[in-house]
């Protein structure tokens, strides 16, 4: 159906999943998991990252996955934490032979404090992994170079950071993010990942051409967690329509609103 140019059916797809939101939520960071799931419940978002290293694999008591309903929400397990390639793959075999998913969000970020993830690393992990049958969606940084290899690997995302994990700086250099989105943007969905601090961000990504915007900080530690989880899912919904709709082009010089041509004058 369409409305005003903007389609209903304009759904997003990885791997020949298709999702209606184009909102990715984390789970971590949270006050309480009930406060997590009344966020996830108002950010209308379908897919959510968990970390393996929060789940208890081995006996699901009262914990992190009784709060979220697995027939509602796709779970995403991701490798967070993992410092070396070696790890990644290893928690993510974990995760499949637990039942968790093939599906996997890499993350490989070295202890150097910066919590920005090792680009050697996380295409030498996905490199094994789409191997061995997984579909990999990696974490990495803003440069399209590194974007490609992983294309080329055969990975099902590329997910950018915005700016660094937890910091709610936003965008630092979209012009960076936008060469990903020239580069491999037509091939495989550009998911921008860390970074987003407001909705303001996250329509911004959006606007830009991201295909889709994963927050976690943003919401968890806002003074409002539920409030700011609506409010994401509305502002990554408007900067969609926004991209799809065309912006009006940039000029220098200013321009009436209204035609001036033909009007009386004395």
């Amino acid at each position: 159906m369409m409305n005003g140019g903007f389609s209903m059916n304009d759904q997003l797809t990885i791997a020949g999943r298709t999702f209606r939101s184009r909102l990715m939520v984390g789970t971590g960071k949270y006050e309480t998991f009930a406060q997590m799931r009344d966020a996830l419940d108002a950010s209308g978002a379908e897919v959510v990252t968990v970390a393996v290293r929060r789940v208890n694999l081995d006996q699901r008591e009262e914990s992190l996955l009784s709060f979220i309903d697995l027939d509602r929400y796709f779970l995403l397990p991701n490798t967070a934490g993992c410092q070396t390639a070696e790890e990644a793959v290893r928690t993510a075999r974990l995760a499949r032979a637990a039942g968790l998913s093939n599906w996997v969000k890499l993350e490989v970020i070295p202890a150097d404090g910066t919590l920005l993830p090792d680009p050697i690393a996380t295409i030498e992990a996905a490199q094994i992994l789409v191997a061995e049958g997984f579909v990999v969606l990696p974490y990495t940084t803003d440069d399209h170079t590194v974007a490609k290899r992983l294309l080329d690997a055969g990975c099902a995302t590329i997910m950018p950071f915005g700016s660094a994990i937890g910091t709610g700086m936003g965008l630092t250099s979209p012009e960076r993010l936008r060469r990903i989105m020239d580069v491999v943007g037509s091939r495989v969905p550009v998911v921008v990942d860390a970074g987003i601090g407001a909705p303001s961000d996250a329509a911004l990504a959006m606007e830009l051409g991201a295909d889709a915007v994963l927050v976690n900080t943003a919401l968890a530690k806002a003074e409002r967690p539920v409030a700011m989880a609506k409010a994401m899912g509305l502002a990554v919904e408007a900067g969609r329509i926004a991209y799809n709709a065309g912006r009006m082009g940039k000029s220098a010089v200013a321009s009436p609103s209204s035609p001036v041509a033909g009007l009386l004058t004395k």
